[in-house]
């Protein structure tokens, strides 16, 4: 008896008219009065009365689940939409019409197209969809359910054919959008509202995917040999960049190095210009001593002297010996150059030559002169 009215309330559930269900609930009830109660003209009006009050309470009222809308229709007529609760309805002449308010969701079965450049593609969706007007999708559509799934299937492939393979495999979200604004429309006159569209899988044929693989493999390819061309052009560059550096700096040393050397030369030669400055004729009759002990050595027996030479050496003799010497006779002191020569020479510029050198210390240079004079000078 249990198994019995549970089939029946599923049954009811799935849209069994609620006037069946009374009439086998009176059947079932009779029979059962009839079992233990004795037939008696009394006992059969009474049951009769019993049963037609059990029916009609049970046909007067509707509950409706909170998740729920139920359209009413009385003797086929439509008359409103049962709301949450309990509702009176008019009893065994009224139907009520179950619709769930709840996001529903459609599978649809996977499709065949043909993409726009002509390659066989297969695909599934998701429809999620809600009632949001009961009335409408009572009176405007038989089952929106099967109606939704239905257009879902073809727009699918209509818009799967309006793009190319690349496309249908990289713009899914492209393709669920046009999808559920091609089901917006005609969905809005049922009452029907489209929440969302997933396009769960776009699948090429067996060969076209082997294809796209072989494809894929050669770019890979080609992007791994322009990755190596790079790396060695950069290997390339930064050597290059190296040896230019490397080449700037040792450019650089020698250059210094010549600069300190021209320097270094500059100052001996203003130094040596300086002694020889204060050491005056002293210093040419020492050379003229050295190249006359040279001479005398030579196998040659025929000698010219220079007159001013010869004047210095008697001179010279004259003083040493102190014999004849007057007092007009001029000593042999320092001499200066000449202005001329002193240019030339750049004893001028000697102190700004020997800060160029660089050098942080200074020390004192002391020449010895003839008659014990001292000429100091400073160098950096």
């Amino acid at each position: 008896m249990a198994s019995l009215f549970r089939g029946l309330g599923r049954a009811t559930a799935r849209g069994v008219p609620k006037q069946l269900w009374t009439v086998l609930f009176l059947v079932v009830a009779a029979s059962v009065a009839l079992a233990f109660v004795p037939i008696t003209p009394a006992s059969i009006v009474g049951l009769l009365v019993v049963a037609l009050a059990v029916a009609t309470l049970v046909s007067a009222v509707e509950i409706v689940q909170a998740y729920e809308k139920r359209a009413l229709t009385v003797f086929g007529e439509y008359r409103k939409l049962l709301e949450p609760g309990l509702n009176i309805v008019p009893p065994f002449v009224s139907r009520a019409y179950r619709f769930d308010m709840r996001t529903r969701i459609i599978d649809v079965p996977r499709q065949e197209a043909i993409t726009e450049d002509n390659s066989p593609v297969t695909a599934d969706a998701v429809v999620y969809i809600r009632v949001m007007d009961a009335k409408k999708a009572f009176l405007e559509v038989e089952d929106y359910v099967t109606a939704t799934s239905n257009l879902a299937q073809t727009t699918l492939r209509a818009v799967l054919g309006d793009m190319e393979l690349d496309e249908t495999l990289s713009r899914r979200a492209e393709i669920n959008a046009r999808i559920r604004e091609e089901l917006d429309e005609p969905t809005d006159e049922w009452g029907i509202r489209v929440e969302s569209v997933e396009v769960r899988e776009v699948k090429p044929s067996a060969e076209v995917q082997g294809a796209m693989e072989q494809q894929t493999a050669a770019e890979r390819r080609r992007r791994a040999m322009i990755l190596e061309a790079q790396g060695e052009r950069r290997s390339a560059v930064e050597r290059a960049e190296g040896e230019k550096q490397s080449n700037i700096i040792r450019a650089q040393g020698e250059k210094q190095s010549q600069i300190l050397e021209a320097q270094g030369d500059a100052v001996s030669t203003v130094l040596r210009a300086r002694a020889a400055e204060s050491m005056g004729e002293r210093a040419i009759i020492d050379k003229g001593m050295e190249t006359l002990s040279r001479i005398g050595t030579s196998p040659s027996t025929t000698f010219i002297l220079p007159q001013e030479l010869t004047s210095l050496v008697g001179r010279y003799g004259k003083q040493l010996s102190g014999s004849d010497v007057s007092e007009q006779t001029p000593r042999l002191d320092s001499q200066s150059f000449d202005a001329e020569t002193r240019e030339m020479l750049g004893l001028d510029d000697v102190e700004e030559i020997l800060d160029d050198t660089g050098n942080g210390d200074r020390e004192q240079i002391v020449e010895v002169v003839p008659e014990g004079s001292e000429v100091e000078t400073e160098r950096n």
